[in-house]
C-alpha cells in the first residue's frame, strides 16, 4: 500500500512497510527547508549524521517510490520514530507543526486497522469530492470487498501475491469483458500508471467485475481449488460467467456494457452541467 499525504501545499510519499508508514526523507526536507534542492539537502545532512554515528542514518531504510517521471525508482524512507529524530537535525519554523501532523497521519493508519469501517468512511469521503455519485460510490465499495474477499481465498489456496494475483485478474477481466486491465485501461484511454481503471468504470462495469470475481470466489470454495493452476481454471469459470450475463444483457439491451466513458469525461461533463445551470 502506498500514497500521498499532503502538508499545506506540499505532497508526502508514503509507503506501507513492515505494519508502519515509511515516509519519503527527501519529501519531508523539502517541506521543513524549502530548498530548491531537497535531494541535495538531504545527501549533506545525511554525509553530516553518519559522521555523527547518528542513529537515524543507519537505521533509514531504501524502498521503492513512484518518482516525478511516475516510474518506481528507489528512495531514502524513514518510519515516523526516526523522522522525528531526523527533523530534529533540521532547523525550521515549520519542525514542530510537521511533527503534530506527522503523528495524527500514523494514528490514522493505526485506526483504520482497529476499525476498518473509518478506512471506508474516508474513502467514501475522497470519492464524493471528487465529484463521484452516491450509487456509484456504493457500488466501489462492495467491489473492494468483493475483490478482498477473492484475494483472501487466493492466498489461502496457494496462489502468490503480485504475479499471480495480476494474471488471475487478467484471466476473470479477459472472461467477462473480453478485455485483459491492461488491454481495457488502453480502452478507455487511461494512459498513466496511477490511473486506477476502475475507479474510471460505469456502474454496470463495476457490477459484472463484481460478478467476475465473487463467482470465482465461490467456485474455487466449492472446488477446493489449491495452487495457481486449480485457481486459474476458477478464475476462467467464474470470469465467464459474468461474461455470459453481459452478453446476454447486451443482447437484450443493444447496448455495450464496456464503454469508453472514463471519469475525465463524466467529470468534465459534470462541471459543464453545473456551468449551464449557473448560466441559467
Amino acid at each position: 500500500m502506498s500514497g500521498l499525504v499532503v502538508f499545506g501545499d506540499k505532497k508526502v510519499r508514503r509507503v506501507w512497510h513492515e505494519n508502519e508508514w515509511y515516509f519519503s526523507i527527501v519529501d519531508v526536507v523539502g517541506v521543513l527547508t524549502d530548498s530548491v534542492d531537497a535531494s541535495a539537502y538531504w545527501r549533506k545532512l545525511k554525509e553530516r549524521l553518519k559522521k555523527e554515528g547518528n542513529e537515524p542514518v543507519t537505521n533509514c531504510h531504501t524502498l521503492k517510490m513512484k518518482a516525478a517521471d511516475s516510474k518506481m525508482r528507489e528512495t531514502d524512507v524513514s518510519n515516523i520514530e526516526g523522522l522525528f529524530r531526523i527533523i530534529q537535525s533540521i532547523p525550521s519554523p515549520k519542525a514542530e507543526p510537521f511533527k503534530r501532523w506527522l503523528a495524527k497521519v500514523g494514528y490514522e493508519r493505526i485506526e483504520e486497522i482497529e476499525n476498518p469501517e473509518i478506512a471506508a468512511q474516508r474513502m467514501r469521503e475522497i470519492y464524493r469530492q471528487k465529484g463521484y455519485s452516491e450509487g456509484w460510490i456504493e457500488k466501489r465499495m462492495r467491489g473492494i470487498a468483493v475483490r478482498d474477499e477473492l484475494t483472501g481465498e487466493w492466498r489461502k489456496r496457494g496462489v502468490k501475491e503480485n504475479l499471480e494475483f495480476a494474471i488471475l485478474t487478467a484471466e476473470i477481466s479477459k472472461a467477462t469483458f473480453g478485455m485483459t486491465p491492461a488491454e481495457y485501461k488502453k480502452f478507455k484511454e487511461l494512459s498513466k500508471p496511477d490511473e486506477n481503471l476502475r475507479d474510471h468504470m460505469t456502474d454496470l462495469e463495476l457490477i459484472f467485475t463484481m460478478l467476475g470475481e465473487a463467482s470465482t470466489s465461490e467456485i474455487a470454495r466449492t472446488r477446493d481449488a489449491q495452487g495457481f493452476e486449480n485457481n486459474k481454471e476458477a478464475a476462467q469459470v467464474g470470469g465467464r460467467i459474468a461474461g455470459n450475463a453481459r452478453k446476454e444483457l447486451e443482447k437484450k439491451t443493444k447496448a455495450k456494457v464496456s464503454t469508453k466513458d472514463n471519469f475525465k469525461r463524466i467529470s468534465e461533463l459534470r462541471k459543464n452541467e453545473l456551468k449551464n445551470k449557473q448560466e441559467e
